[in-house]
């Protein structure tokens, strides 16, 4: 939102950050405007004014915060995916991120599941989010190759593609078992595979799973 005074944008920020564990605890569907109202300490106009689309827009803001809050527990190893030193910093970090976070929706693409039904435009919008993250992964993948820890022929699209399938399925049995385990494995799983990757240059070998 743009052409906030700074008062008006902590105060939206405000409104985000306290509607956010609200919505991720309990989904979209499981809280009114008013629930959120209450729980914000926010007056309904001025929920309108900073959010004219009402839930929609309180969502697509949700997800942006959500991403970048996300994206920061990664960091620094996130941004210099190109070592395995790297890669498992970023997934240790990932499993401590996660490790106490009781939200049923606490990735994007739960909530993308949950709006697409009824809002395909608010889903897309939202999916945007889970899509930067895996364009980072997949960059992660090329940047290792470059630095030449992985056999020249591995796709890092592939690679990439595969992490970002493992860390939301793992997310999602996480959420479903109630416990971190599910992640930490699958995390681990597709670093394994990476180390693939890497054994095949090592031994100069062509056959590959992603090529």
């Amino acid at each position: 939102m743009t052409g906030l005074t700074t008062k008006g944008a902590a105060t939206r920020e405000r409104i985000v950050r306290a509607a956010a564990d609200l919505i991720l605890e309990r989904g979209v569907g499981g809280m009114t405007l008013d629930e959120i109202r209450a729980g914000t300490a926010t007056s309904k106009s001025q929920l309108f004014h900073y959010f004219p689309g009402g839930k929609s827009d309180l969502v697509a803001a949700i997800a942006a915060f959500q991403s970048e809050r996300v994206r920061e527990a990664q960091r620094p190893w996130i941004d210099r995916l190109d070592s395995f030193e790297a890669w498992q910093g970023w997934r240790d970090a990932l499993v401590t991120y996660y490790h106490d976070l009781t939200h049923k929706y606490c990735s994007i693409s739960a909530l993308v599941n949950e709006v697409a039904p009824s809002d395909p435009g608010l889903a897309a919008q939202v999916n945007e989010h889970a899509e930067a993250w895996h364009a980072i992964l997949v960059d992660g993948v090329r940047r290792t190759r470059e630095a030449g820890d992985l056999e020249p022929g591995a796709d890092p699209e592939c690679l990439g593609t595969a992490i970002f399938a493992a860390l939301q399925g793992g997310l999602l049995v996480m959420q479903t078992r109630d416990s971190i385990e599910p992640l930490a494995a699958a995390l681990d799983g597709a670093l394994d595979m990476l180390r693939f990757h890497a054994s095949l240059q090592a031994q100069g070998r062509l056959d590959r799973v992603c090529q």
